[in-house]
């Protein structure tokens, strides 16, 4: 069939020929094998800095140290696999969230996205040289205008893009507990108010500033919707985590294919926020006030509650990587259910192509 082409994302002089953002995916789902494969096909891949230096633990060095050392192995070995557009998720809440932003600005990365918490001060660590891209993920217009107000006042720092995510994403979500299923909260009525937000800031500096919708997206006709909206890319993530590239095990993965449509939940995460996972009986265990006693090795995240969680969830999410799921569980987007077989990232975006090609097709007509 005839394959009518996505417009292209451009984030000032950084142009992806798909306009998709793979979504991070921590503690070792989306590493520089996953990554480099997506900016292979024409999108922005992304390593999650989350957990990763839990993949090169080396005695003597401390938890914090293999995070860098971690990230820079990741970054290097992406970039020897392709000549294609890469970013880093690196989440505010991260203990150590200045030194892995610096680590992957001294690499070069073409983007950093920060989220779990709004960057407030990521410019500080930009130096004049740098030439990576900066795109906070934000969950409302609100933290839009407050985050744009706040970079540009202190530092004479637009915004390069936003990632907007969106309450049917997987993992930790940016809303409060009760109102993730509230109408104003679809993703749409959020685009238009982060739209009608930033629009000052786009005029008074001349600037567009790209929004990127996340959360829920997963076929090609998602994408043209949200384009038809005035998005300018999307950020997928569930959907590649079952390709052959993603970096998570096979049982991983598996999870996502077994799983069925009332298997994706909520839950209340130790760090303070809902997320959304796969159902088991690990989880099933934690809602029924059955605790996972622990001793707390990394202290790797601000906002956990570790004195009154009944798991630590960094062992839950490296145990899930490795398909220990009786202690541990998999955070998914909306959609994991979808899935069916673990194919390459070149089919799943061959796929996308082909969907969103039908949905453009009936669109017009």
């Amino acid at each position: 069939m005839f394959l009518t082409k996505m417009k292209e994302l451009v984030i000032k002089d950084k142009i992806a020929k798909l306009p998709i953002v793979q979504g991070g995916m921590g503690i070792g789902i989306s590493l520089s094998n996953l990554a480099s494969a997506v900016a292979n096909e024409g999108g922005i891949g992304v390593i999650s800095a989350a957990g990763i230096g839990m993949f090169y633990d080396k005695e003597g060095r401390s938890f914090e140290e293999n995070n860098i050392f971690g990230l820079k192995h990741e970054i290097r070995k992406a970039k020897t696999m392709t000549n294609g557009l890469l970013g880093v998720n690196i989440m505010v809440a991260l203990t150590n969230f200045g030194d892995l932003v610096t680590t992957a600005l001294d690499e070069d990365i073409d983007f950093i996205f920060a989220g779990a918490g709004l960057p407030l001060d990521l410019p500080k660590y930009k130096k004049d040289h740098h030439n990576t891209k900066l795109v906070p993920i934000i969950s409302s217009g609100r933290a839009a205008r407050l985050l744009a107000k706040k970079w540009i006042k202190n530092y004479n720092y637009v915004p390069d893009a936003f990632v907007l995510e969106g309450p049917k994403a997987g993992g930790h979500l940016g809303f409060k507990k009760g109102k993730v299923d509230d109408k104003e909260n679809r993703l749409e009525n959020l685009l238009i108010d982060v739209k009608e937000n930033i629009a000052v800031f786009e005029e008074t500096y001349q600037k567009q500033i790209p929004i990127i919708v996340g959360g829920g997206i997963y076929t090609g006709g998602d994408i043209n919707h949200f384009l038809e909206l005035g998005a300018s890319g999307v950020q997928m993530a569930t959907r590649f985590v079952t390709t052959f590239e993603c970096d998570a095990s096979d049982a991983f993965k598996q999870s996502y294919i077994d799983a069925k449509v009332e298997d994706i939940v909520y839950i209340d995460s130790p760090v303070g926020l809902p997320g959304r996972a796969i159902r088991n009986e690990f989880l099933n265990e934690v809602a029924k006030g059955h605790k996972h006693p622990f001793a707390c090795p990394y202290d790797c995240i601000i906002t956990c509650k570790k004195e009154e969680a009944p798991y630590c969830i960094t062992l839950a999410l490296i145990n899930a990587n490795k398909g220990k799921f009786k202690n541990g569980f998999a955070f998914a987007g909306t959609n994991a259910y979808l899935a069916e077989k673990i194919i390459s990232v070149k089919t799943v975006i061959e796929a996308i192509k082909e969907e969103f090609s039908k949905a453009k097709l009936t669109y017009s007509l």
